[in-house]
């Protein structure tokens, strides 16, 4: 009698197994996004995920992750976070930084946008080139954003005031594109 119910165990545990293996790792489109990233000061759990549709092409795939502990989600808080972007098609530098800077000017009036002025044209400036497949994150660990692309640093800053107006363009009340924002924030 034991043995069925061994064999029934080893099943539900494989089938467990499986079912877990699928729920860590997410794929878009051949994007691949884990459940949890470790960086040198902390695990980040994913909160959500998404393809982001320009037009009728599918522009890139993104995952947003948050820091273990924190309330989910706070996208534009001191809460440390990281916001990943896999692109499908080729896109120049300037064509990121002049995006940039239309997005946060739309969503700051024109006092809190000309106090950023400065820094957000110092962050535009780090952008490089993409060609599908490469990968941007943005991230703010609580007291540091920085800006990689397939995981070289181009950029760090200690504004906590452009990490939000950065983090605004996809998370924010105003973002590029509504669906996608709440499949990020996992709603």
């Amino acid at each position: 009698m034991s043995l069925p119910c061994t064999r029934s165990a080893l099943l539900l545990a494989t089938l467990a197994l499986a079912t877990t293996a699928t729920a860590e790792t997410v794929e878009i489109k051949g994007a691949r996004f884990p459940a949890a990233l470790e960086t040198e000061e902390r695990r980040y759990e994913r909160i959500g995920h998404g393809l982001f549709r320009y037009m009728i092409w599918d522009a890139y795939a993104g995952a947003y992750y948050q820091a273990q502990g924190f309330p989910r989600p706070a996208p534009q808080s001191d809460v440390p976070r990281r916001l990943e972007l896999e692109y499908f098609h080729a896109i120049e530098a300037e064509e990121f930084a002049e995006a940039t800077r239309k997005r946060v000017r739309k969503a700051l009036d024109e006092a809190r946008y000309a106090e950023l002025a400065s820094p957000l044209e110092a962050f535009n400036a780090r952008y490089r080139d993409v060609a599908p497949g490469d990968r941007y994150a943005l991230g703010w660990n609580g007291d540091r954003l920085t800006l990689a692309l397939n995981g070289e640093t181009l950029y760090e800053g200690d504004d906590p005031a452009l990490a939000n107006a950065l983090f605004g363009i996809w998370l924010g009340e105003e973002p590029l594109g509504k669906d996608f924002r709440d499949d990020l924030l996992g709603r």
